[in-house]
């Protein structure tokens, strides 16, 4: 059976160098693995805990999705799709959210960082604590239980969140399942240890914060080329020996070569290659891969349409798995509907009424001359008699208890009553027993 593997992306502005090497390219790579289930999708969701700005919202879903398909992913191949079209996710949530204890939540680390940095500016501790960013591990778990998936790849930093997935899932379990075949299994952390962060222009991580981060795509070739060439490096002049590790530019380089490349470069760094030919060289190894992939981007880019038909299709397929598995746990929880409902009246406090079998009976009217009828009607609503013109209830009545009383022999005596046609003693009889 297939390993499930998700993972999904948060849609909170563009991507760039690092979020390539160390999200989307593994990801890529993972999807072309015939032993692998893969789900990837737009964490729409969790943006709006740090963006509420709903143009750049759009903007930045359109175009990480876009950067997915441009970089290799195949729809047909995998599930992918936008969280937002996925209401089971929130719905899963919910019931996470009532049976996950708000000590665990206190515990993330997100939070605990909110809450610091508030009392370090001398603020209430929950001044910038939106329920977003206090309940989001419990929605992160929802995403990845919803498909029970085996492995999450995730950085160092996110390992802690599926710790938490973890704990929800057996709480779950434990309340709903307890004798019974657990719903959840317990989701890993994939980490690749041999993957490093990328460092920006300066050294340091790269990030949008630092604004030291080197574009995806955006601004195309010339961007990329320009900000590669503010890599800071030292003022050793062409010929000079060079330290590898003193700049970023090389760890930069090991990103997006082959061991033997990364440790030629290296070699004619020491024997004085110049920074110049150096930041030239990650240029065209960078452009070499990414280069190819920019046109698909724009293409996509350019017809929304076409992404959105490929979204709505992957929210379909997921769909297939989530709405029954979900369904079965409402279930779980008891909220069922009430055809499926087990219990009793008796278990309800409620008295429970004999049944009532269903029998022949008769019905007193009055014409519209002012005269009074009645008629003996089946169970199945036959009409088996007919009589009309009593000039007073009471007199219809006397001869309807007659009828209950004698049946077949009091119906001989009475002329007024009519027998419709059709209709047979033994019907009669028959419906005069039930009477009894």
């Amino acid at each position: 059976m297939k390993k499930r593997v998700l993972t999904g992306i948060t849609p909170s502005g563009t991507l760039h160098l690092g979020n390539y090497v160390g999200a989307l390219r593994p990801c890529i790579n993972q999807s072309r693995n015939p032993d692998l289930d893969c789900f990837y999708f737009l964490s729409d969701l969790h943006a709006l805990i740090k963006c509420q700005d709903p143009e750049r919202l759009e903007r930045s879903r359109l175009q990480i999705a876009a950067t997915w398909l441009a970089a290799g992913l195949d729809p047909e191949k995998v599930t992918f799709y936008r969280q937002s079209d996925l209401p089971e996710t929130t719905l899963l949530a919910w019931m996470l959210t009532c049976s996950c204890s708000k000590g665990l939540m206190n515990r993330a680390h997100a939070y605990k960082a909110v809450v610091e940095a508030s009392e370090a500016a001398g603020e209430d501790p929950d001044a910038k604590a939106t329920m977003g960013l206090f309940c989001y591990p419990i929605l992160m778990a929802a995403d990845i239980l919803i498909f029970n998936a085996d492995l999450v790849p995730v950085g160092k930093d996110q390992i802690q969140h599926l710790e938490m997935a973890r704990d929800i899932a057996t709480r779950f379990n434990n309340t709903y399942a307890p004798q019974g075949k657990p719903f959840f299994h317990m989701p890993y952390a994939l980490v690749d240890e041999s993957l490093e962060l990328l460092p920006g222009t300066d050294g340091r991580k790269m990030s949008k914060s630092y604004d030291n981060v080197i574009p995806l795509f955006e601004g195309g070739s010339k961007a990329l080329k320009e900000m590669v060439s503010r890599i800071v490096t030292d003022d050793r002049k062409p010929g000079e020996p060079k330290d590898p590790d003193s700049t970023s530019l090389t760890q930069l380089f090991k990103a997006f070569s082959t061991p033997e490349q990364y440790a030629l470069f290296r070699e004619e760094l020491k024997d004085g290659l110049g920074w110049g030919e150096a930041k030239n060289r990650l240029f065209n190894q960078i452009e070499g891969e990414i280069g190819p992939m920019r046109p698909r981007y724009e293409k996509f880019i350019n017809e929304p349409s076409v992404m959105e038909d490929i979204l709505q299709a992957g929210a379909a397929k997921a769909r297939k798995l989530a709405a029954p598995f979900v369904a079965e746990l409402v279930k779980a929880t008891g909220l069922r509907s009430f055809t499926q409902f087990k219990g009793s009246a008796h278990s309800l406090g409620v008295r429970k009424e004999p049944a009532k079998s269903r029998s022949a009976g008769f019905k007193q009217y009055r014409e519209q001359d002012g005269t009074f009828g009645f008629k003996l009607v089946a169970a199945d609503g036959t009409v088996l008699l007919e009589s009309a013109g009593w000039k007073s209830g009471a007199e219809a009545g006397r001869a309807v208890s007659q009828l209950k009383k004698s049946g077949l022999q009091a119906l001989d005596a009475l002329a007024a009553v009519k027998i419709p046609q059709g209709v047979t003693r033994e019907q009669l009889a028959a419906a005069f027993s039930s009477l009894a």
